[in-house]
């Protein structure tokens, strides 16, 4: 199920309210074991990006489209200062509460991905999920991730994957193999008569993307593009998954089919 977040630049547009069935799925989901597994994972994972000087005080993280803040409080657990951001205002009071209720200091913001209230070079680890698909003006919130992050500074990226069939964002079969035109067709019934369609999201996805197409994007910004493969801590696999990862890593084709049998994007990117 998708993020809500802004397709516009102007804070006159944005909507901040919440459909019920969108609130409720956030705040049932945020609380399940596999969330919280899956957060300690991506936690953990990025901090052996972390550069270790950097690493050896208390980091900058900001989490834009926190939705009720599951993954701010991972950060905040370990000392880190937290910044939430998001256009959801019912699920970002909910993520307000439930830091409150854990005893966790955590900054939580209404605000647009492109359009970030913080200073420039003020955060050593960006996160991003599920988020650029729903914003049209993409590219402006590279420019702002680009922007907040230090010199050396992590960002982390999930979206949806053009190569495979297999998706979240629309109830409709390989949906991100449909062209375009039949994908604009489907986003305005999402917006008007058919939200369903799109679990209920305020603003439904928009945008495809391959790890390829938004890692040369990244090269542009001065960043350095990392797949899911090569974020495989291989010290936690066995003899037969070493061997299949590593030769992924080193043939360029089976890299490829493996994004395409993965059903969404994953880009860690460092800043140069």
């Amino acid at each position: 199920m998708p993020m809500s977040h802004s397709t516009s630049n102007d804070s006159s547009d944005w909507d901040h309210s919440s459909r019920d069935e969108f609130y409720n799925y956030y705040a049932q989901e945020s609380l399940s074991e596999e969330t919280y597994e899956r957060s300690v994972a991506l936690r953990d994972t990025l901090l052996r990006f972390i550069d270790r000087d950097r690493a050896e005080r208390p980091l900058d993280v900001a989490d834009i489209g926190c939705a009720a803040g599951a993954q701010c409080q991972r950060w905040a657990e370990l000392g880190h200062r937290v910044r939430g951001l998001d256009i959801n205002e019912p699920l970002l009071e909910l993520a307000r509460r439930r830091a409150t209720e854990a005893g966790l200091s955590i900054e939580f913001e209404v605000g647009t991905a492109t359009q970030l209230p913080w200073p420039s070079s003020s955060v050593d680890v960006c996160l991003a999920p599920e988020l650029l698909e729903h914003v049209a003006d993409w590219p402006k919130c590279l420019d702002e991730f680009s922007r907040v992050l230090r010199p050396g500074g992590i960002l982390y990226i999930s979206t949806s994957n053009r190569l495979c069939p297999v998706q979240e964002e629309f109830n409709l079969p390989l949906y991100s193999w449909y062209p375009a035109r039949l994908k604009h067709h489907y986003e305005r019934l999402a917006m008007s008569t058919r939200p369903d369609i799109a679990n209920y999201a305020t603003y439904p996805a928009v945008n495809w993307f391959t790890f390829y197409s938004l890692s040369r994007a990244m090269a542009r910004r001065s960043f350095d593009a990392h797949d899911r493969f090569d974020l495989m801590d291989l010290r936690e696999r066995g003899t037969i998954a070493r061997a299949v990862v590593r030769l992924i890593r080193a043939v360029p084709p089976l890299r490829w089919l493996g994004h395409v049998a993965t059903p969404y994007t994953v880009v860690v990117a460092i800043r140069r």
